[in-house]
């Protein structure tokens, strides 16, 4: 039998077990000194402050199993008398802060690109480099901040959290590293500081990407490249990739405030918008033809249901083919609003349902946080604000009490002007700022 000691050792630590949900099993009987995450192992180290803390909680879990997240885990003396730094730092992490950090994410769902990362940990401050890896442990992440006092915000905002709803959990440590590598500019892997490296080795084909699901899994150049650039780990969960058809009919809007321009701000996070024509005999419809079969099951997919002006709407697929042409037809096939004539990739990897929080870009250089609550308070209670720059551009992220009032701070605001810039707005999925 191990002998007691003032560390316990902690078995069946699944992924979506935090430090903070072993600190308060523990806290109870004493002072925690250390705590070192064996994510591979699916164990934990904890440190008491001294022994006889330490047994008090062993007996005290002799007798009661004790369970976190409906997960039963199992506690038992160490065979260590004392956490060391080599015992920390044979983790590939350690408790120094470092401007270098080294993110976990578990129950990945959905494709983890640079893009992605960089949308998640920019807030926070500039981000030089990324590099993502697969590890026996799972998905991995390398991020580099500029400055040290970056990535110990980014750490202590973001730790613990998820990407998406319920899936896409951060773990994160600080690296032990003090400079990252980056050979190519590609999803994988990231040099912000230089623009001018190659997206891969070259006399070498590029890496594919995988079966993006249905028939949409060719690659290549084109809409099917991109959707398959996009979702190189598999379409989202509920996505067929198989539909073909465009006009999707939209009902129980509020005919009082919609009109065609409100819709097209909605749908054009999902795909390019070809016409949309408001039923003038059922004033609560309308129809709204994409670009594409695969763009018309995105929206019908993520808005399903979703909230405007105080009606849910309903979301679904038209027997029409496509939309006539007509005096009450709105034809939106060449405006440059449309989203998806450029970066197509990457707009599919953004696309979701109505969140809380919207993303504003294009916004001018001198705008302040008040004038962008100014510009969008309207629209209900702002609870947030985050004014942050990318690739020199100014952006914001605008947090609100409810997914309804971010979605009508879009469809109204979207396009609109501020400070002499035309304002581009679409959902954030990030859940806090």
């Amino acid at each position: 039998m191990t002998e007691p000691s003032k560390v316990i050792h902690v078995r069946n630590v699944g992924h979506e077990i935090s430090e903070n949900d072993l600190l308060q099993l523990f806290q109870p009987f004493g002072v925690i000194t250390k705590l070192v995450m064996l994510r591979a192992k699916n164990q934990a180290l904890l440190q008491m402050q001294d022994v006889s803390t330490a047994v008090n909680a062993l007996q005290f879990y002799s007798n009661v199993q004790p369970s976190i997240r409906g997960r039963n885990v199992y506690v038992q003396f160490s065979s260590h008398q004392e956490l060391t730094t080599m015992d920390q730092n044979s983790q590939g992490q350690g408790d120094e802060p470092n401007r270098i950090l080294l993110v976990s994410i578990h129950h990945v769902l959905y494709p983890m690109t640079v893009d992605v990362l960089h949308q998640v940990f920019s807030p926070h401050g500039i981000v030089e480099k990324i590099v993502t890896f697969q590890k026996s442990a799972g998905f991995q992440v390398l991020i580099q901040y500029q400055l040290l006092q970056s990535a110990v915000s980014a750490r202590n905002s973001l730790q613990g959290r998820n990407i998406y709803d319920g899936c896409c959990q951060l773990d994160i440590q600080f690296s032990n590293l003090d400079e990252l590598q980056v050979n190519y500019n590609n999803e994988r892997s990231r040099d912000f500081t230089n623009p001018n490296l190659p997206s891969e080795q070259k006399g070498k084909s590029p890496q594919g990407y995988g079966d993006a699901g249905g028939m949409y899994s060719l690659q290549g150049s084109g809409p099917r490249g991109a959707i398959a650039a996009a979702f190189p780990g598999g379409l989202p969960p509920g996505i067929s990739g198989t539909n073909d058809r465009c006009t999707i009919l939209v009902s129980n809007l509020n005919p009082d405030r919609i009109d065609e321009d409100k819709l097209f701000n909605l749908f054009s996070i999902y795909g390019n918008i070809a016409r949309i024509k408001l039923l003038r005999n059922k004033p609560d419809h309308a129809l709204v033809q994409m670009g594409d079969g695969f763009q018309a099951e995105l929206a019908v997919h993520f808005l399903k249901g979703a909230m405007l002006f105080g009606q849910r709407l309903e979301v679904n697929y038209s027997k029409h083919p496509n939309i006539t042409t007509g005096p009450e037809t709105h034809d939106y096939s060449n405006s440059n609003l449309n989203r998806f004539f450029r970066n197509a990739a990457k707009n599919y990897r953004y696309c979701c349902s109505p969140t809380k929080m919207i993303h504003l870009s294009t916004l001018p250089q001198d705008v302040t946080e008040e004038e962008i609550v100014d510009h969008l308070e309207e629209h209900g209670p702002i609870v947030n604000t985050k004014l942050f720059e990318m690739n020199g551009k100014k952006q914001a992220l605008v947090l609100f009490q409810n997914e309804e009032q971010a979605t009508e701070a879009l469809v109204c605001k979207h396009a609109t002007s501020l400070g002499g810039s035309t304002i581009r707005i679409s959902f954030s999925q990030l859940h806090s700022i």
